[in-house]
Protein backbone atom coordinates (compact mmCIF):
# COMPACT_ATOMS: atom_id res chain seq x y z
CA UNK A 1 0.00 0.00 0.00
CA UNK A 2 1.06 3.69 -0.85
CA UNK A 3 2.51 5.30 2.39
CA UNK A 4 0.22 8.21 3.77
CA UNK A 5 1.02 11.50 3.29
CA UNK A 6 -1.22 13.07 5.67
CA UNK A 7 0.91 13.15 8.49
CA UNK A 8 4.30 14.64 6.87
CA UNK A 9 4.86 17.94 8.68
CA UNK A 10 5.69 19.77 5.75
CA UNK A 11 2.09 18.60 4.35
CA UNK A 12 0.00 19.16 6.88
CA UNK A 13 0.38 22.62 7.12
CA UNK A 14 -1.72 23.93 4.12
CA UNK A 15 -3.85 22.51 2.10
CA UNK A 16 -2.43 21.43 -1.03
CA UNK A 17 -4.60 22.09 -4.01
CA UNK A 18 -5.35 18.91 -5.98
CA UNK A 19 -3.78 17.91 -9.19
CA UNK A 20 -6.37 16.70 -12.36
CA UNK A 21 -4.63 14.73 -14.28
CA UNK A 22 -7.83 13.85 -16.68
CA UNK A 23 -5.88 15.36 -19.60
CA UNK A 24 -2.32 14.34 -18.41
CA UNK A 25 -3.35 10.51 -17.77
CA UNK A 26 -4.92 10.34 -21.50
CA UNK A 27 -3.20 8.08 -23.94
CA UNK A 28 -4.80 6.08 -26.80
CA UNK A 29 -3.57 4.64 -30.61
CA UNK A 30 -6.10 6.95 -31.87
CA UNK A 31 -4.46 10.06 -33.39
CA UNK A 32 -7.64 12.00 -32.89
CA UNK A 33 -8.22 11.93 -29.08
CA UNK A 34 -11.48 14.00 -28.33
CA UNK A 35 -11.52 17.35 -26.72
CA UNK A 36 -7.95 17.32 -25.54
CA UNK A 37 -5.91 18.95 -27.17
CA UNK A 38 -4.10 16.52 -28.83
CA UNK A 39 -2.29 15.45 -25.74
CA UNK A 40 -0.02 12.18 -25.37
CA UNK A 41 1.68 10.44 -23.47
CA UNK A 42 4.52 7.52 -22.89
CA UNK A 43 6.38 5.32 -20.79
CA UNK A 44 9.82 5.67 -21.09
CA UNK A 45 9.78 1.74 -22.86
CA UNK A 46 11.81 1.48 -25.66
CA UNK A 47 10.32 -0.30 -28.49
CA UNK A 48 13.40 -0.39 -30.67
CA UNK A 49 15.38 1.26 -32.46
CA UNK A 50 14.35 3.32 -35.58
CA UNK A 51 17.17 4.06 -38.20
CA UNK A 52 17.69 7.29 -40.08
CA UNK A 53 17.95 6.95 -43.35
CA UNK A 54 17.91 10.82 -44.62
CA UNK A 55 18.25 13.87 -43.22
CA UNK A 56 16.58 17.15 -45.03
CA UNK A 57 16.60 21.02 -44.05
CA UNK A 58 13.87 22.62 -44.75
CA UNK A 59 14.17 26.25 -43.45
CA UNK A 60 14.46 26.07 -39.72
CA UNK A 61 13.16 22.57 -39.82
CA UNK A 62 14.91 19.13 -40.36
CA UNK A 63 12.98 16.44 -42.37
CA UNK A 64 14.34 13.12 -40.59
CA UNK A 65 13.32 10.25 -42.61
CA UNK A 66 13.96 6.82 -40.36
CA UNK A 67 12.87 2.99 -40.74
CA UNK A 68 11.84 0.43 -38.08
CA UNK A 69 9.80 -2.50 -38.13
CA UNK A 70 6.50 -1.19 -37.26
CA UNK A 71 6.43 1.11 -40.13
CA UNK A 72 3.50 -0.51 -41.54
CA UNK A 73 1.50 0.22 -38.41
CA UNK A 74 2.21 3.87 -38.19
CA UNK A 75 -0.22 6.36 -39.65
CA UNK A 76 -0.47 9.84 -40.63
CA UNK A 77 -0.45 12.45 -37.73
CA UNK A 78 0.59 9.59 -35.48
CA UNK A 79 3.13 10.53 -32.11
CA UNK A 80 6.11 8.50 -31.70
CA UNK A 81 8.77 9.16 -29.35
CA UNK A 82 12.18 9.87 -30.51
CA UNK A 83 14.70 10.08 -28.24
CA UNK A 84 12.33 10.95 -25.76
CA UNK A 85 11.05 13.87 -28.25
CA UNK A 86 7.69 13.39 -29.18
CA UNK A 87 7.04 14.30 -33.35
CA UNK A 88 4.40 13.46 -35.90
CA UNK A 89 4.36 11.33 -38.90
CA UNK A 90 3.89 13.41 -41.41
CA UNK A 91 4.86 10.97 -44.61
CA UNK A 92 4.96 7.34 -45.13
CA UNK A 93 6.97 5.76 -47.69
CA UNK A 94 6.76 2.60 -49.26
CA UNK A 95 10.02 0.17 -49.95
CA UNK A 96 12.57 1.89 -52.22
CA UNK A 97 11.27 4.96 -52.36
CA UNK A 98 14.43 5.91 -50.22
CA UNK A 99 16.51 4.87 -53.18
CA UNK A 100 19.99 3.01 -52.46
CA UNK A 101 19.72 -0.88 -50.83
CA UNK A 102 17.63 0.40 -48.31
CA UNK A 103 14.72 -1.78 -49.10
CA UNK A 104 12.61 -1.18 -46.37
CA UNK A 105 9.29 1.25 -45.92
CA UNK A 106 10.49 4.13 -44.28
CA UNK A 107 8.60 7.08 -42.47
CA UNK A 108 8.95 11.01 -42.14
CA UNK A 109 9.15 13.33 -38.94
CA UNK A 110 9.87 17.23 -38.64
CA UNK A 111 11.49 18.43 -36.17
CA UNK A 112 11.38 22.84 -35.58
CA UNK A 113 13.88 24.83 -34.89
CA UNK A 114 12.54 24.94 -31.04
CA UNK A 115 12.84 21.32 -30.88
CA UNK A 116 16.54 21.02 -32.68
CA UNK A 117 17.22 23.63 -30.24
CA UNK A 118 16.55 21.79 -27.03
CA UNK A 119 17.37 18.59 -27.65
CA UNK A 120 20.20 16.21 -29.57
CA UNK A 121 17.87 15.95 -32.47
CA UNK A 122 20.06 18.31 -34.31
CA UNK A 123 23.34 16.01 -34.02
CA UNK A 124 21.72 13.34 -35.61
CA UNK A 125 23.40 12.13 -38.63
CA UNK A 126 22.49 9.03 -41.55
CA UNK A 127 22.75 5.56 -39.47
CA UNK A 128 22.27 6.83 -36.14
CA UNK A 129 20.00 4.90 -34.47
CA UNK A 130 17.15 6.67 -32.23
CA UNK A 131 15.08 5.52 -29.60
CA UNK A 132 11.38 5.03 -30.61
CA UNK A 133 8.32 4.69 -28.67
CA UNK A 134 4.47 4.98 -29.98
CA UNK A 135 1.72 6.71 -27.39
CA UNK A 136 0.65 4.51 -24.50
CA UNK A 137 -2.43 2.59 -24.71
CA UNK A 138 -4.42 2.80 -21.43
CA UNK A 139 -5.49 -0.59 -21.44
CA UNK A 140 -1.85 -1.58 -20.84
CA UNK A 141 0.51 -1.49 -17.48
CA UNK A 142 2.51 1.78 -16.74
CA UNK A 143 5.65 0.01 -16.64
CA UNK A 144 7.89 3.12 -17.03
CA UNK A 145 6.69 5.94 -15.46
CA UNK A 146 4.33 8.92 -16.85
CA UNK A 147 6.74 10.40 -19.77
CA UNK A 148 5.44 13.82 -21.86
CA UNK A 149 7.60 13.30 -24.65
CA UNK A 150 8.15 17.15 -23.92
CA UNK A 151 12.62 17.46 -23.43
CA UNK A 152 13.25 19.86 -21.03
CA UNK A 153 16.98 19.85 -21.97
CA UNK A 154 20.03 18.27 -22.64
CA UNK A 155 23.02 16.79 -20.84
CA UNK A 156 26.45 15.27 -21.56
CA UNK A 157 27.85 12.07 -19.70
CA UNK A 158 30.75 12.63 -18.29
CA UNK A 159 31.55 9.11 -16.65
CA UNK A 160 30.98 5.83 -17.05
CA UNK A 161 31.79 2.81 -14.47
CA UNK A 162 31.45 -0.83 -13.85
CA UNK A 163 28.50 -2.01 -12.22
CA UNK A 164 28.93 -5.49 -11.59
CA UNK A 165 27.50 -6.18 -15.26
CA UNK A 166 25.69 -3.28 -15.37
CA UNK A 167 27.21 -0.23 -16.16
CA UNK A 168 26.68 3.49 -14.50
CA UNK A 169 26.29 6.43 -16.26
CA UNK A 170 26.76 9.96 -14.90
CA UNK A 171 25.07 13.39 -16.59
CA UNK A 172 25.57 16.59 -15.90
CA UNK A 173 23.24 19.51 -17.05
CA UNK A 174 23.11 23.41 -16.66
CA UNK A 175 23.34 24.14 -13.06
CA UNK A 176 20.02 26.99 -13.02
CA UNK A 177 18.57 27.39 -9.75
CA UNK A 178 15.17 29.27 -11.11
CA UNK A 179 14.49 26.16 -13.13
CA UNK A 180 14.94 24.35 -10.07
CA UNK A 181 12.38 25.95 -8.73
CA UNK A 182 10.28 24.78 -11.08
CA UNK A 183 10.97 21.11 -10.68
CA UNK A 184 14.06 20.70 -13.08
CA UNK A 185 15.87 18.27 -10.71
CA UNK A 186 16.49 14.85 -9.81
CA UNK A 187 15.85 13.05 -6.31
CA UNK A 188 17.43 9.66 -5.43
CA UNK A 189 15.26 6.93 -6.44
CA UNK A 190 13.48 9.48 -8.11
CA UNK A 191 12.29 8.49 -12.04
CA UNK A 192 14.24 10.46 -15.09
CA UNK A 193 13.96 10.32 -19.00
CA UNK A 194 16.72 10.04 -20.82
CA UNK A 195 17.15 9.39 -24.68
CA UNK A 196 13.37 8.52 -23.90
CA UNK A 197 14.32 5.72 -21.83
CA UNK A 198 12.65 6.10 -18.02
CA UNK A 199 15.22 5.17 -15.50
CA UNK A 200 16.09 5.63 -11.55
CA UNK A 201 17.82 8.05 -10.30
CA UNK A 202 21.15 7.54 -8.35
CA UNK A 203 23.48 9.94 -6.37
CA UNK A 204 21.85 13.30 -7.27
CA UNK A 205 23.50 16.57 -6.89
CA UNK A 206 22.10 20.04 -7.92
CA UNK A 207 23.20 19.62 -11.77
CA UNK A 208 24.14 15.72 -11.90
CA UNK A 209 23.16 12.56 -11.51
CA UNK A 210 23.91 8.81 -12.42
CA UNK A 211 21.40 5.65 -13.38
CA UNK A 212 22.40 2.20 -13.70
CA UNK A 213 21.89 0.45 -17.18
CA UNK A 214 21.42 -3.73 -17.27
CA UNK A 215 22.68 -5.22 -20.17
CA UNK A 216 19.57 -5.64 -21.74
CA UNK A 217 18.40 -1.87 -21.29
CA UNK A 218 22.05 -1.33 -22.95
CA UNK A 219 21.51 -3.85 -25.57
CA UNK A 220 18.24 -2.78 -26.86
CA UNK A 221 18.70 1.62 -26.83
CA UNK A 222 21.16 3.46 -28.24
CA UNK A 223 23.04 3.62 -24.42
CA UNK A 224 25.26 1.12 -26.18
CA UNK A 225 26.32 4.06 -28.07
CA UNK A 226 26.47 6.35 -25.19
CA UNK A 227 30.61 7.35 -24.26
CA UNK A 228 31.89 10.48 -22.07
CA UNK A 229 30.58 13.42 -23.82
CA UNK A 230 27.71 12.13 -25.81
CA UNK A 231 24.81 14.73 -25.49
CA UNK A 232 21.20 13.14 -24.51
CA UNK A 233 17.74 14.26 -24.28
CA UNK A 234 16.42 15.08 -20.08
CA UNK A 235 12.81 15.23 -19.23
CA UNK A 236 12.41 15.72 -15.83
CA UNK A 237 9.51 14.10 -14.02
CA UNK A 238 6.07 16.00 -14.42
CA UNK A 239 4.96 15.60 -11.45
CA UNK A 240 7.87 17.06 -9.55
CA UNK A 241 7.02 19.75 -12.02
CA UNK A 242 3.50 20.06 -10.47
CA UNK A 243 4.40 19.94 -7.03
CA UNK A 244 7.23 22.95 -7.80
CA UNK A 245 4.13 24.62 -8.81
CA UNK A 246 1.94 24.02 -6.62
CA UNK A 247 4.35 25.33 -3.85
CA UNK A 248 4.72 28.40 -5.71
CA UNK A 249 0.45 29.05 -5.97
Amino acid sequence: MPPKLGGHRGLNKRRIPSINLKGLMYACSDPHPPNLGGVYMFSGIIEEFATVVAIKKDRENIDFTLTCSFVGELSIDQSVAHNGVCLTVVKILPAGAVGGDLQSPTYVVTAMKETLDRTNLGLLKVGDKVNVERSMLMNGRLDGHIVQGHVDETAKCIAMADAGGSTYFTFEYPENREMAKKGYFTVDKGSVTVNGVSLTVCNPTSNTFQVAIIPYTFEHTNFCDIKVGTVVNLEFDILGKYIARLQQL
